[in-house]
């Protein structure tokens, strides 16, 4: 592969990578209302996940899903903003999108309390 030579390397890339993710989180706090709601949550669980953990195993079994759930929600967000930038008439593709990422955040929430569940229920 040859390299090109307007397209960034090394410590260059990677402060220009940083800039595009903060922007990106930036952007996601201040325009979606789940990912803000999402973040709350994260600030119980993940400080009460790191607490409860009896083990360094059950502490990332305790925080990795909202992990996950976040990072989920941020692609969810990517698809909605697609879509919406797409065209605002109603197209039964759009839709099916849209659900399918709503779908998607909903298994990574079922996953953060099932994984909970497991945990706290195996201490028993």
């Amino acid at each position: 592969m040859s390299h090109r030579p307007d397209k960034m390397t090394g410590p260059a890339r990677l402060v220009r990578a940083f800039g595009s993710s903060w922007r990106g989180f930036a952007a996601a706090w201040r325009e979606e209302e789940a990912f803000r709601q999402e973040c709350l949550l994260a600030f119980i669980v993940v400080p009460l996940g790191l607490w409860i953990g009896e083990s360094g195993i059950e502490r990332a079994l305790l925080v990795g899903p909202m992990f996950i759930v976040l990072t989920v929600e941020l692609l969810n967000s990517a698809v909605e903003a697609t879509v919406d930038r797409i065209g605002a008439e109603h197209h039964p593709l759009s839709g099916i999108a849209k659900e399918l990422g709503s779908a998607a955040v909903f298994v990574a929430f079922a996953l953060l309390a099932l994984t909970w569940a497991l945990v706290l229920l195996g201490r028993a």
